[in-house]
């Protein structure tokens, strides 16, 4: 959420999709010094999905599917959410990262790199330079497909939280009632109408279940592994939000002391 709520500029909710055999830790300190970031650490490349620094400077990540997987030859898509966190603005930021960026030394992904006054979705890929397009106010979805157009998880997704949002009246516009709907949304394992029940489609190169369309999403050995809610204010420091198993089983914990440990 972008603009939406006045006393929350930037409000994201994240839940983190990936082999259940891959180490992780959901949600830590990534860097101690000028700026102090946290995020989710990678224990297998050392990377993150998901960063926020001190200042209110946000980067996450989703892959983008591959037929033939990820190429282990390149450097891993998770140096990018520090990497952009790094700075004290998003417009900064993207203009000094991507400067610098050769898409072909990574994996193709997507990221959205916002703070309180600018989002932007970036798209790494086969081109010669990463693709950057500011966003307007509103509501973003990112998963694993392009932002545009929207996917039918993504539409599904945003009917969810619209639902959640009615549910709780002029509340829902603000960042405690915005948090409050997407922590709702987090754990909903429906899905799309057109995808329920329906056999496994071709995307990527790649078979993909049903199940994966949900916003919570449990297969054999891929699944929801955790879970982060962050809400970046008008003022002062982020709260910083995060569940360590999928959300339907974990509670959500406030990891903001971590700002001052």
């Amino acid at each position: 959420m972008f603009g939406v709520a006045e006393d929350a500029p930037l409000l994201v909710a994240a839940n983190r999709d990936e082999r259940y055999d891959r180490p992780a830790v959901a949600m830590t300190v990534l860097s101690e010094r000028a700026p102090r970031i946290l995020g989710g650490r990678d224990l297998l490349a050392g990377g993150s999905w998901l960063a926020v620094n001190e200042y209110g400077v946000l980067a996450g990540l989703t892959n983008t599917p591959s037929p033939a997987g990820r190429d282990p030859a390149k450097r891993s898509r998770g140096e990018l959410p520090p990497a952009f966190a790094r700075f004290a603005s998003a417009e900064q930021a993207v203009r000094q990262v991507t400067a610098g960026l050769d898409p072909a030394s990574y994996n193709p992904c997507w990221l959205l790199v916002g703070d309180r006054t600018a989002l932007f979705y970036i798209g790494i890929g086969d081109g010669p330079h990463a693709e950057v397009q500011r966003l307007e106010p509103g509501m973003h979805i990112l998963e694993n497909a392009s932002l545009r157009p929207m996917s039918a998880k993504a539409r599904h997704v945003a009917a969810l939280v619209a639902e959640a949002r009615a549910a709780r009246g002029a509340p829902g516009d603000t960042a405690a009632g915005l948090a409050d709907a997407l922590a709702a949304v987090l754990p909903d394992h429906s899905q799309p109408p057109e995808i329920a029940g329906q056999p496994p489609v071709r995307y990527g190169g790649r078979l993909v279940p049903p199940e994966l369309s949900a916003a919570c999403v449990h297969t054999d050995s891929y699944g929801t592994r955790s879970a982060a809610i962050i809400t970046v204010p008008a003022r002062g420091l982020p709260t910083v939000l995060s569940a360590d198993r999928p959300p339907c089983t974990a509670p959500f914990q406030d990891f903001s002391a971590l700002w001052d440990a």
